[in-house]
């Protein structure tokens, strides 16, 4: 799975990708100290209280020092199964989301943890379930900064070519280690290549999970260079935008000195860097 990014199946892979069309308009709760959430929250505890628990077990998520506010509660995806993945939430207002694929590794996670421990933001970082097996105190690290744990399958396949029982395994299997590791499932996933069909979004809504694209690709797989990187990032910033970048599959290191440039010139333009929780 490390490797599997540079390929020509990769290209043709990204050619499938957000080929869905843009995404219907979503309600988003927003954690964020400068945020004010969208819908009432039913309880408001006490800063530092773990959040709510969808399945009654005690939450990994430690927000403090990130912010003194914890988020609301939240529930799992329900009826009716979405047919489109998020590309975008526009709910956040002058705000952006950056998320992270194919970790926790070893190389490259600790750099971006530290980057945004820096600037005391919160990322989503998308996880592949044998990286979590391998390596599940970043796992626990990044569930400490109060990121957004999401579910990028267990091996990293092409979705499409995979049966229904094959998505539940690749699916499954890596909610079941996310649990396991921080104590909750995740409540957001994403197909690797950012291929998706029906059985995905069925079996991920089965699962309790809504399905998250992207909006600006950095193509940081493709070893650009950290300049073009930091350039289709900041040229792509918008309200509700979503970044994709990667933790891992290959070398990563210019994505990880990307970040340390990208995200002030974010900050000092005045987007808010944060992570949706639920949806409505």
């Amino acid at each position: 799975m490390k490797n599997n990014h540079t390929g020509p199946d990769r290209r043709t892979a990204l050619r499938i990708a957000l080929g869905l069309g843009a995404a219907t308009a979503v309600h988003v709760v927003v954690a964020d100290p400068a945020a004010t959430p969208t819908r009432p929250v039913e309880t408001s505890p006490a800063a530092g209280a773990p959040p709510a628990n969808l399945r009654g077990r005690p939450s990994a998520y430690r927000l403090e020092p990130m912010t003194a506010n914890t988020p609301p509660r939240y529930r799992p995806a329900q009826p009716p199964v979405r047919t489109r993945p998020f590309e975008e939430l526009p709910d956040l207002g002058h705000a952006m989301v950056l998320t992270f694929d194919d970790g926790p590794d070893p190389l490259h996670t600790p750099g971006i943890l530290a980057t945004l421990r820096k600037h005391r933001v919160r990322a989503m970082f998308f996880v592949c379930g044998e990286m979590v097996e391998a390596h599940p105190d970043l796992l626990r690290a990044m569930a400490d900064d109060g990121h957004v744990v999401g579910n990028h399958s267990w091996s990293h396949p092409l979705i499409p070519g995979l049966s229904r029982a094959g998505i539940r395994d690749e699916l499954g299997r890596t909610s079941d280690a996310i649990e396991s590791t921080l104590g909750m499932p995740p409540l957001w996933y994403r197909a690797p290549y950012g291929a998706w069909n029906r059985n995905s979004f069925e079996i991920g809504a089965e699962l309790g999970m809504e399905p998250m694209a992207w909006t600006v690709d950095t193509l940081d797989w493709t070893t650009p260079g950290t300049d073009t990187i930091v350039r289709r990032v900041l040229e792509g910033a918008g309200p509700g935008v979503v970044v994709l970048s990667h933790d891992s599959g290959g070398d990563r290191r210019q994505s990880v000195v990307a970040l340390g440039r990208y995200l002030p010139r974010l900050l000092e333009d005045g987007y808010r860097i944060t992570v949706p929780w639920g949806v409505t």
